[in-house]
């Protein structure tokens, strides 16, 4: 509005001046989300998914939300199914795009569904809600046993001796995902620390105590090629050192007829090495987009 102003009243400009220096940052502050602010945006979306009210939450006009990278309408898809949220909760918080994201245990009935969520923040509104939804299925070796406590690393405070900057963490991310393309992490040059562990869908597959491998180094395991698969980065921590990427793996022919594994995937990294892994994924079309634009 002042600026607005100052195109029609020149002879204010002096005055006016003065009022954008000391209104502009003022206003700016008030609409951005610090930490706390972005992670209670979490906690009052789930609580309204629950709710099955959409209405509990701060939306911006314009606000647009993917299940399965699929746009509906808010209030669809898990919105009429969950019934419960469990125990789990881990969060991921881009104070720098105003972004923030979460891995959270919810139930449908009986049945656990591992959530994935990035709400994409505007002057404190929810601008974007991009979701992915998997159920588990009632297989014992799919029981994510991992869920129960706090992730090990993931939560620890990196250092500021260890820290790196956002450009670096995602660099290292995306040796993960190169090691995937090629078939080997260690071609790739992917810096895993000694005590690196990977959970997907809430089962070690990676790291002392493995359940899926007899090799749990997650260097040398054995991998198979994904000449296909694409990563976008959707949130980048830069206070916990932990990128979050979104990735199609593609189709190996092992996932499914004509189907993919779509994950959000989260990486610990500080001091020059990844740390630990967390990953909810689900199996969806090949072909699948994910239609947002990346926090890189």
């Amino acid at each position: 509005m002042v600026r607005r102003f100052y195109g029609f009243y020149p002879v204010c400009s002096f005055v006016l001046s003065v009022l954008i220096v000391s209104i502009t940052p003022a206003t700016a502050q008030a609409a951005t989300c610090t930490r706390p602010c972005l992670q209670h945006m979490i906690t009052v979306y789930v609580d309204a998914l629950v709710a099955h009210d959409p209405s509990q939450l701060p939306l911006a006009s314009d606000v647009r939300f993917t299940e399965d990278s699929h746009e509906i309408k808010l209030g669809e898809g898990l919105w009429k199914s969950v019934t419960a949220k469990g125990h789990f909760r881990q969060d991921y918080v881009d104070t720098r795009k105003q972004i923030v994201a979460a891995h959270v245990e919810l139930f449908e009935g009986n049945t656990p569904v591992l959530f994935a969520v990035v709400l994409r923040v505007e002057n404190r509104k929810i601008a974007g809600i991009e979701t992915i939804v998997y159920r588990v299925p009632s297989d014992p070796k799919s029981k994510p046993d991992h869920l129960e406590q706090p992730l090990p690393v993931m939560n620890e405070p990196v250092p500021p001796a260890k820290r790196m900057e956002r450009a670096e963490i995602v660099k290292i991310a995306l040796r993960y995902t190169e090691g995937l393309r090629i078939g080997s992490f260690t071609q790739a040059g992917t810096p895993f620390a000694p005590e690196t562990y990977r959970l997907e869908n809430g089962i070690k597959t990676a790291g002392q105590g493995c359940t899926t491998s007899t090799i749990c180094d997650p260097k040398t395991q054995k991998i198979m090629l994904h000449p296909d698969i694409k990563p976008s980065v959707a949130v980048v921590d830069e206070q916990a050192g932990i990128v979050l990427l979104w990735m199609n793996f593609g189709d190996t022919h092992s996932y499914g007829p004509g189907r993919a594994l779509v994950t959000l995937e989260a990486f610990k990294i500080f001091d020059g090495s990844i740390h630990a892994i967390n990953a909810f994924f689900g199996f969806l079309p090949k072909e699948t987009e994910r239609n947002w634009p990346s926090a890189e």
